[in-house]
């Protein structure tokens, strides 16, 4: 048994987040896991880029509301205790609903030769994100 401390939380990046962002990574990997894991806060607007993972992701709602949203235009909510998960080089964005946080856990692998496995694309336009209120319903 290995005990960590508290890994110190720390802005997302301006350079791959639209809107005030924090990450608090779990873990990252250990030999023989390649597992990676860290809870990510978003405020109120606040969002991803587009990207993709060389091997996919999975996201567990933990608090508020949010969504994830594809390339063909589909669009999910997730709500603490949902999960959805990114299959290998999808391309996809998640983020915080307009009027309220949103917390997920980000679950991924790194790749098997130890790189980053996540690809970051261009941001998601403002009209992008505001469809994803349409797409996904108004229920919050």
């Amino acid at each position: 048994m290995e005990h960590r401390s508290v890994t110190p939380t720390a802005h997302g990046p301006g350079a791959t987040f639209t809107g005030d962002v924090w990450v608090t990574p779990i873990t990252g990997p250990t030999a023989p896991s390649r597992l990676s894991a860290a809870l990510v806060r978003f405020t109120p607007g606040a969002r991803s880029n587009w990207h993709s993972h060389d091997v996919g992701q999975t996201l567990h709602g933990v608090d508020g509301s949010g969504f994830v949203g594809t390339r063909d235009g589909r669009v999910v909510r997730i709500r603490a205790g949902e999960t959805v998960w990114t299959p290998p080089g999808e391309e996809h964005w998640h983020g915080a609903a307009d009027d309220t946080l949103m917390a997920h856990l980000a679950l991924l692998d790194v790749n098997e030769d130890g790189s980053d496995p996540t690809r970051w694309l261009e941001p998601v336009t403002d009209e992008q994100y505001q469809a994803a209120h349409t797409s996904a319903g108004t229920t919050r």
